[in-house]
């Protein structure tokens, strides 16, 4: 009977404590026109960035720079020795 007792009142005492320990509730004002607008604004505009970045990262990640550079640096000694041999040519046609 004497531990019935003490925990009746051990909860009694457990249940008066948590009520003071309650969280107020945080009332959330009440957003304008203007300010869901702008949110929505925010929200595309940010989805917009990461999505142009996600695929810039994916550029870089096919290492496109680095073969247009090749390719460019490949064409520009292909066509100065095609140049030369026709600059030899016609020097050599005009003077024999």
């Amino acid at each position: 009977m004497n531990k019935l007792l003490v925990i009746t009142v051990l909860t009694a005492l457990l249940a008066i404590n948590v009520e003071g320990f309650r969280v107020t509730r945080q009332v959330e004002e009440e957003q304008g026109t203007l300010t869901k607008m702008t949110d929505a604004f925010k929200s595309y505009y940010n989805d917009a960035v990461n999505t142009a970045s996600g695929y810039l990262d994916n550029i870089r990640g096919l290492k496109l720079e680095e073969k247009a550079k090749n390719l460019y640096e490949e064409t520009t000694k292909a066509v100065s020795t095609y140049s030369g041999i026709v600059h030899d040519q016609v020097y050599y046609i005009f003077y024999q």
